[in-house]
């Protein structure tokens, strides 16, 4: 199968490539730089130059290719608070890319549960109505309605490995570095779900692969570590303090990441792993931060 894979040359990109390759597809992968065009070459991938805002290249790219993963996402305008735009970016190319008729996965975020059914264990029948990212997944989801055998992945708000630089854990270990300790919110027991990256790029591939029309998946290995939990592991791994901290200092020690630190977000995969016969391999969270790798200054 020749598939075309947006966000190919980024965290999760860079391991669902290979993953593509392995299987014995042909991959085409989306890049808006020169270093993106060079990752991609260098992996044995080919390249189609654009971005997310350039609906003619991406419905060329898909049209010809037999498959399509969706993995980008313009992270840099949410991060500048400009959400709107970075959502409506996400559905126009959405619409471009599933236009053609070609197998589709897309890409959403187990956190929409934690706010579909606060405090229950969320699984892959719970669906949002409307928001942020729900509606993304509800337009691939409906495309199935058509004919088009579409998916969503929804991945936890951790997806570690070596390949992780930006993500949570990342920010994490920063903060705690710069303040001296770590910390977690009221008594911890808020409850982060996490994959392995190597895991979430297989997950990917078999949807793309073999998922029924209208799926939604769930890229869940761990379903809910505390972040007491993860505070303990950093603070042991950094030699400092671990500290409670109540909800109204939890903005000055986490920034950006205070309210999302603050939810509670168990999520199961067991639909997922009897659908298209996923099985996460790799290590969990805690057992990730033991490695050492995230603690590693000179990588």
């Amino acid at each position: 199968m020749r598939v075309f894979v947006t966000g190919a040359s980024g965290h999760i990109g860079s391991a669902l490539v290979p993953e593509l390759l392995s299987a014995g597809h042909e991959v085409v992968g989306l890049a808006r730089s020169d270093a993106a065009a060079r990752k991609l070459a260098a992996a044995g991938a080919g390249v189609r130059r654009g971005d997310l805002d350039d609906g003619d290249t991406l419905r060329a790219a898909a049209s010809a290719a037999d498959g399509v993963i969706h993995l980008a996402f313009r992270h840099e305008l949410m991060q500048a608070g400009d959400v709107s735009r970075a959502a409506a970016t996400d559905l126009d190319a959405i619409n471009a890319l599933a236009g053609v008729g070609k197998p589709f996965v897309g890409t959403s975020g187990t956190l929409l549960l934690a706010m579909v059914n606060p405090g229950e264990v969320g699984t892959e029948a719970d669906v949002g109505t409307s928001g942020y990212r729900i509606d993304a997944e509800n337009l691939v989801i409906g495309l199935a309605e058509g004919g088009l055998r579409s998916s969503v992945v929804r991945l936890p708000p951790v997806v570690h490995s070596e390949r992780d630089r930006h993500g949570f854990v990342p920010n994490l270990i920063a903060i705690a570095r710069r303040r001296g300790f770590a910390a977690y919110v009221g008594d911890g027991a808020q409850r982060w779900p996490a994959v392995h990256t190597l895991d979430a790029a297989r997950l990917y591939r078999l949807a793309l692969e073999s998922a029924p029309g209208g799926s939604r998946l769930h890229g869940v290995a761990d379903e809910g570590v505390t972040l007491r939990l993860i505070a303990e592991t950093i603070a042991r791994s950094l030699e400092c303090p671990v500290r409670p901290l109540s909800p109204e200092d939890a903005a000055d020690y986490f920034g950006f990441l205070a309210p999302l630190v603050q939810m509670d977000n168990p999520t199961s995969s067991v639909r997922t792993r009897e659908a298209v016969g996923w099985r996460p391999e790799h290590p969990g969270l805690l057992a990730d931060l033991d490695e050492g790798h995230y603690f590693d200054t000179t990588a």
